[in-house]
């Protein structure tokens, strides 16, 4: 069965917003090609029927996009559009102990696997923001640690945890479709991870909060998420551009001794904390 796969050349800091607009709108599947340039390109797969002008308009509003991005559009073949996705997916490794990828790749001896496919939410392994936290876990996490993946998408993040031994490990986001690919992923992989809308995440605190968002709703949220830090707990903030790095920082210092910038990688900054 053919299908339309529309290409959207977009500012990095859009990329993910888009896409997962345009998972909302109907869009089959997404993929985000060149993640790392400042101008990646998103790549969907929509039905053969579908306005894809009218899509874009619709996902551009909730992006708050002042006009429809030029796009290029082109019919093609379940099988091309299968090789053409799993060639944009490159494996991963993060530090000593961690590796991500696809479930077409080869994984390596002696490293702990996460397997993830592109599907309907974003976290691959492929964005800086991503590879930034799960270096975070990777060098900091201590066994037995509990965890709380605030704006989970695929999950990635709470299932790197789960396989670096952190119990619980909670993963929560606003969007339902994520929740339910997280509980998909997290089960494929093997591991316990809670997943919720944040409504129904337990009451408690955490030794570990990661959120790998966009500063202007981590800063909104700083007063939520450092009530889910316990004393001494440490946090990891994502989706921060170094430029905006310390004004994120600034919102969470009443709470935790913060870092500016832990790490940076490609004009993406981490910014972490430990709570007082």
């Amino acid at each position: 069965m053919p299908w339309l796969a529309v290409n959207v050349e977009i500012d990095a800091a859009l990329a993910e917003p888009l896409g997962d607009a345009l998972l909302e709108e109907g869009a089959q599947s997404v993929a985000i090609d060149r993640p790392d340039t400042p101008r990646p390109t998103v790549s969907a797969l929509l039905a053969l029927q579908v306005d894809v002008a009218a899509m874009l308009a619709r996902a551009a509003r909730q992006c708050d996009l002042p006009e429809v991005p030029a796009f290029a559009v082109a019919q093609i073949e379940d099988q091309d559009w299968v090789r053409r996705t799993q060639a944009q997916f490159s494996p991963v490794s993060i530090g000593r102990r961690l590796w991500i990828g696809a479930s077409w790749h080869p994984a390596p001896p002696a490293r702990l696997v996460v397997r993830l496919d592109p599907g309907l939410a974003f976290g691959t392994g492929s964005h800086p923001t991503t590879r930034l936290v799960l270096r975070f876990l990777e060098s900091g996490l201590r066994a037995g640690e509990s965890v709380l993946d605030y704006g989970c998408g695929s999950g990635i993040l709470a299932i790197a945890a789960a396989k670096l031994g952190a119990a619980p490990v909670d993963a929560t986001d606003v969007d339902p479709q994520a929740i339910a690919t997280a509980k998909e992923n997290a089960a494929a992989n093997g591991v316990e991870v809670r997943t919720m809308l944040p409504e129904a995440l337990p009451a408690g605190s955490y030794d570990v909060v990661v959120s790998n968002i966009l500063a202007q709703p981590l800063i909104v949220l700083a007063p939520l998420l450092a009530a889910r830090a316990r004393r001494a707990g440490r946090i990891a903030l994502a989706g921060v551009l170094e430029s905006q790095a310390g004004e994120v920082a600034e919102a969470y210092g009443p709470w935790f001794d913060m870092k500016k910038i832990t790490e940076a990688e490609e004009g993406w900054a981490l910014v972490s904390g430990v709570r007082r």
